[in-house]
């Protein structure tokens, strides 16, 4: 019996993913961000019911590089998975499933949750 060739599915590196697609899956993965991030709040709860030098050493690692960097990494996706969650809403209401509808929301949700969260972050600086 002959083996027919087939053409092969197109895969990730040549398939180009929508925008929708994107920010689901960003959606997806902010949310695990999320959950892990909690567990830095966690410690900021602890360190504060623990005493001084517990909190001292919070503050200690939230002031450094890495912790500012996780930080706003924390505030980025926060805001991501707001914007995109509401998103979610309008689509539950039956709103935005156009094509371009829904790319123009996607569009809006990347830019607004940048806005956001470098408008967080200077008032964090200025108060």
């Amino acid at each position: 019996m002959a083996q027919v060739e087939r053409p092969l599915s197109p895969h990730l590196q040549v398939y180009r993913l929508p925008l929708t697609a994107i920010a689901s899956i960003t959606h997806r993965a902010t949310g695990v961000g999320l959950g892990f991030g909690t567990l830095l709040l966690t410690w900021w709860l602890v360190a504060a019911a623990s005493g001084p030098e517990a909190y001292a050493g919070f503050q200690w690692f939230a002031g450094s590089f890495l912790g500012l960097l996780i930080l706003f990494g924390f505030t980025l996706a926060l805001c991501f998975h707001l914007l995109n969650g509401l998103r979610h809403l309008f689509w539950d209401a039956g709103w935005g499933f156009d094509k371009v509808v829904s790319h123009k929301a996607s569009v809006a949700v990347v830019a607004g949750s940048v806005i956001l969260t470098v408008v967080i972050w200077l008032l964090a600086f200025i108060l």
